[in-house]
């Protein structure tokens, strides 16, 4: 054997006679100089009992424009133009009530289901009964009826702070419960979308489709978030994801429970953000806060002298970022809450205590319009929604069995126009209303997207 060769040898004998002995003892042992390896699996076990898979079935009617044509379906004899498809969904959600049953999810996992599913760890299966969703905070409750059910413990989510260790837990992809683990990595996240409340908890722990509803819990095995939805440009996990904290997903749970929905109080105001620009224009020393740009008359602003071009810098001593924040102080509190406001006029800084009251919004008859809209009522958009930018008249109820129901026309669709004329309010409608007597299109706005509604 040639020296090199002679010592290669000598050095593989040495190595593997140093391994060779924990081949057998390959897994982690119980403990390292008398202490046992940390481990989330006690707190787990506590867990996963009170995490539950959610399944839905939705049936939706389905039009075909051959079917609205009268000499179509006499020449075929049909009858009707409307069918209906079958959706089916999957999410999580979390027992939080034993004794009554009661389950905390997603609005966007059984907003609008027919069927509710809900699968316990242990393979019991309840039917769900909805008692109540709020879409703009994405929270929504289910009841079960069961015996020996767990429930999670509910933590103050005010006192996360960014770096606290988290668990998610839920049925991601159907593939059954699934724990992943993380850490808080941003707290009070707004401005995702144009829609609804916003105070959200990221963290960097795996939430993929099926999570949302999901439990996101701490150390300790206390409910801290809802997992409710994920950033990503493919579709899957990249480490960013949001759940909706417990202090606000319980507040609106209570609401649920109480009423079936959330009553919103207002201030009467709305704002825009201060950009430079808006600054210079208006001679502010700094952009911090919001400009206040409406305010509705016989609001309690404008019982206080809030007025138009005021600058709100703080609610309730926290400094405003953005008219997000105003959003959410509106959002959050419940009606006949108190609010403070601090309000600069020509430079000068002021506190206002407000009290938030219900949002009264002016409504209109639409058979006093046209007799095709009978059964219609139509109000002015919500200051929520004025807040995103989102213009026109609100559909606020669709009576049974009207020509504008047979048509397609829905409670909560958005009036967007009058055939190619645009509303833009319930003065702009009624001045358009009867421009054209002998076709009624509207162009109106909900789930389906935009669309034409022909009122026959």
């Amino acid at each position: 054997m040639y020296p090199r060769h002679r010592r290669l040898a000598v050095i593989l004998s040495a190595v593997l006679a140093s391994v060779l002995p924990l081949i057998g003892h390959a897994a982690l042992p119980p403990s390292v100089d008398g202490q046992p390896l940390p481990s989330l699996a006690p707190m787990l076990e506590k867990v996963t009992p009170a995490v539950v898979n959610i399944s839905t079935k939705t049936r939706v009617k389905v039009r075909d424009p051959f079917f609205d044509d009268p000499v179509f379906r006499q020449m075929f004899g049909l009858n009707g133009g409307a069918r209906e498809r079958v959706e089916q969904s999957l999410g999580s959600g979390v027992i939080v009530d034993a004794a009554k049953g009661y389950v905390l999810t997603n609005n966007h996992v059984v907003g609008g289901a027919d069927d509710i599913s809900v699968t316990l760890q242990d393979g019991r299966n309840f039917k769900g009964k909805l008692i109540g969703t709020d879409p703009e905070t994405d929270v929504a409750v289910v009841q079960i009826q069961g015996t020996d059910l767990k429930a999670l413990p509910l933590a103050n989510s005010d006192q996360l702070r960014v770096g606290d260790f988290v668990v998610a837990v839920g049925d991601p992809f159907g593939l059954g419960q699934t724990a992943t683990s993380g850490i808080v990595s941003a707290l009070r996240r707004s401005g995702l979308g144009n829609s609804g409340y916003q105070n959200f908890i990221q963290t960097d722990a795996s939430i993929n489709p099926g999570n949302s509803g999901g439990a996101l819990v701490n150390l300790r095995g206390e409910l801290v978030g809802i997992n409710t939805m994920i950033f990503s440009p493919s579709g899957g996990n990249v480490g960013i994801g949001f759940a909706i904290p417990t202090n606000l997903s319980s507040e609106v749970m209570q609401q649920l429970i109480a009423h079936g929905k959330v009553s919103r109080g207002t201030l009467g105001i709305d704002t825009q953000e201060i950009t430079p620009r808006i600054a210079q224009v208006l001679g502010l020393k700094s952009s911090e806060g919001v400009v206040v740009t409406r305010v509705s008359n016989g609001s309690v602003a404008d019982q206080a002298d809030v007025q138009t071009g005021d600058v709100i810098t703080a609610v309730d001593g926290k400094p405003l970022r953005n008219p997000q924040d105003l959003r959410n102080a509106e959002g959050l509190l419940p009606v006949g809450s108190s609010v403070k406001l601090t309000v600069t006029r020509s430079g000068t800084p002021r506190d206002i205590t407000l009290k938030l009251t219900p949002e009264k919004l002016a409504t209109l008859d639409g058979g006093k319009l046209d007799a095709r809209l009978v059964g219609v009522t139509f109000s002015e958009l919500p200051q929520n929604l004025r807040s995103q930018g989102v213009a026109g008249v609100q559909i606020a109820s669709v009576a049974k069995g009207s020509r504008a129901e047979q048509s397609g026309l829905k409670q909560g669709d958005i009036l967007l126009g009058i055939g190619n004329l645009r509303v833009t309010s319930l003065n702009t409608m009624q001045q358009l209303a009867g421009v054209n007597p002998r076709q009624l299109l509207l162009v109106v706005s909900g789930d389906e997207g935009t669309r034409y509604v022909q009122v026959l």
